[in-house]
């Protein structure tokens, strides 16, 4: 064999091996983003249901002359001017806090919340945000006390609720959507404040095809009072102020 053929034959071998490496990578990759945009798609598509009536088909749901009331509370109040809905399925936690901070005079948005957080660095939040992992989002910004209320009982719930109506006070709640609506998963939104006379929390939900409505707490409060099956933990309340 001449040393030209040699040389053909040892670059053909090589190039065998890079295209050989070059498909495993791109396996891996697709194996990486497969599993859990089939997640995606099965929440988006295949929410799981469950036997529980849908508020929907209450009056007080999105009652015009009562989400009128609403916006009259403090929290919404503020909230409104420049509330804004999640750019995508997966991001209502980031949403949720970008609104909240917008609405205690900061200016940030989805993407300010999750900057140098090495979360959802693809533009998706696979599986989610927990409960935890928004909290720690929060604090990571070091200008609002944050708690997380978590394991409450109803009537420490409903406490929380009339302060919620605090002009210095703004809390997220992460609840079971499929407990309100009959199908769904987990889902965070504001609470734009608790209309106590009626008996209703308004949620500021910042999924633009539900957008704002009132529930009563007890609904609330079981919705919220679930497991998230991602952290195996209670779902709960973040209070910023």
């Amino acid at each position: 064999m001449s040393d030209s053929e040699s040389d053909r034959a040892r670059g053909s071998t090589k190039g065998r091996r890079r295209g050989h490496w070059l498909k495993l990578v791109l396996a891996l990759v697709l194996v990486v983003f497969a599993v859990p945009a089939s997640c995606v798609a099965r929440a988006v598509f295949f929410p799981p249901t469950f036997d529980v009536p849908s508020i929907r088909a209450r009056k007080e749901y999105q009652d015009p002359a009562l989400l009128a009331r609403g916006w009259e509370l403090p929290a919404a109040q503020s909230v409104r001017p420049k509330l804004s809905y999640q750019s995508n399925g997966s991001k209502c936690g980031p949403s949720s806090l970008a609104n909240v901070f917008r609405s205690l005079g900061e200016d940030v948005d989805e993407q300010g919340i999750l900057k140098d957080s090495g979360k959802c660095w693809s533009g998706i939040c696979f599986g989610g945000l927990t409960l935890d992992e928004l909290a720690e989002l929060a604090r990571k910004r070091g200008t609002r006390k944050v708690m997380l209320l978590r394991d409450l009982d109803y009537e420490a719930f409903l406490a929380e609720l009339r302060r919620s109506n605090d002009p210095k006070r703004r809390y997220v709640v992460n609840f079971q959507r499929g407990l309100l609506f009959a199908k769904g998963t987990g889902h965070h939104s504001p609470i734009g404040g608790y209309l106590e006379p009626e008996d209703l929390v308004f949620v500021l939900d910042v999924n633009e095809d539900f957008r704002p409505w009132l529930v009563e707490p007890r609904r609330l409060f079981d919705a919220m009072n679930s497991v998230d099956s991602s952290s195996g933990k209670k779902r709960g309340l973040l209070l910023i102020e």
